[in-house]
């Protein structure tokens, strides 16, 4: 009685304060829901089963506290790799969000992702469509006893709404902010799985070392990631900011931030940033760069008097990562796209021949 008491409070609470309208993924999950819930309710009882009788779990976030009173059974995840996080524990969400970047077949779903639900003999769990933000009444259709969500861009406004349908895990303490170690640690706290988690961070780390173990020339190597550079219009050069993940990694990496990049990343709820181009010599300490954007924008950055001068475009050392295609997650990484394929090996090859270039 619960459950549908809820669902109904929580449907007129949101879509009579947001106006919200459209019910394509509310219908998938009509159809999926019932075949997850023996998955995932099996599969967290013998979480529990593991971790004995069930505490209160309350975690202080950026957009408020949550506290979680009972072991989720069913689990919910928006954002983006907080479902692999349950997955990699051993729980089928009930429902997930379509990832279209990196998709290798437009299913929605990352080949790493399809692997694990076939390991653990799941269904495809209900997948919310979030390009134009949070589908709640998906989410509320779906009824989950807990949302991940420690790396998302909620709002305040989103987060109060997805608390009217469930306690929510949100990011410590910045959209979009939150490093991959923290991904997991925090979202295994929701789940009654810290220790658990805390073996995934170490198997993930060691599977990250592993790779870099076979590429030395990458220590100490700095490195930044730029965003967008148009070739028709090289007046900008944007990037993300040390504060971003993708920076972070490469210190996982071996490899270093450089003090260029440091000292233009003045605000730490901020991602990204740009200089023009008349300015980017402040990047001369830089060894190499990442970014997207095909042959084409080899060519520009090749042709351009200005950043044809970067030590990382006059030496060959660009990694140029493909936009539409698996390889092009490898820079943030996932537990799954970890532990369940070879993309931190891919990645780490393509920065040694930068760095060797260098």
């Amino acid at each position: 009685m619960f459950r549908t008491t809820r669902r109904a409070a929580v449907a007129v609470a949101a879509f009579a304060a947001l106006g919200l309208a459209g019910c394509s993924a509310a219908a998938d999950s009509s159809e999926n829901t019932d075949a997850n819930t023996s998955a995932d309710s099996s599969d967290s009882n013998d979480a529990a089963d593991a971790n004995g009788d069930w505490a209160p779990v309350t975690i202080e976030h950026a957009l408020g506290t949550t506290t979680i009173e009972e072991q989720p059974e069913r689990v919910a995840a928006i954002g983006w790799a907080n479902h692999e996080v349950a997955l990699a524990l051993g729980i089928v969400p009930v429902g997930m969000p379509i990832t279209a970047w990196g998709d290798d077949d437009d299913n929605g779903v990352h080949p790493w992702v399809e692997s694990k639900l076939e390991d653990l003999g799941a269904e495809m769990p209900v997948l919310y469509d979030e390009t134009d933000g949070i589908d709640f009444e998906a989410v509320a259709d779906s009824d989950p006893d807990v949302i991940l969500a420690a790396y998302s861009g909620l709002s305040q406004d989103d987060y109060d709404t997805l608390t009217q349908i469930a306690p929510v895990v949100a990011y410590p303490e910045t959209a979009w902010g939150t490093p991959w170690r923290e991904i997991v640690r925090v979202n295994a706290t929701g789940l009654g799985l810290e220790p658990e988690g805390e073996e995934l961070v170490t198997e993930i780390e060691d599977k990250i070392a592993a790779a870099v173990a076979e590429h030395p020339e990458l220590e100490g190597a700095t490195a930044m990631m730029v965003t967008h550079v148009d070739p028709s219009d090289l007046s900008e050069i944007s990037f993300y900011n040390a504060y971003d993940t993708r920076t972070q990694f490469f210190e996982d990496l071996g490899m270093t931030i450089p003090a260029s990049l440091v000292e233009v990343s003045t605000d730490p709820t901020v991602w990204n940033g740009s200089v023009s181009t008349e300015q980017a010599d402040i990047f001369n300490d830089v060894d190499i760069f990442v970014t997207y954007g095909g042959q084409e924008l080899i060519d520009a950055l090749e042709a351009d008097p200005l950043l044809s001068q970067l030590p990382a475009v006059a030496n060959d050392a660009v990694v140029n990562l493909p936009g539409d295609a698996p390889l092009g997650t490898a820079a943030n990484p996932t537990p799954l796209q970890v532990l369940e394929s070879d993309l931190v090996e891919q990645y780490v090859a393509l920065l040694a021949d930068a760095a060797a270039n260098g």
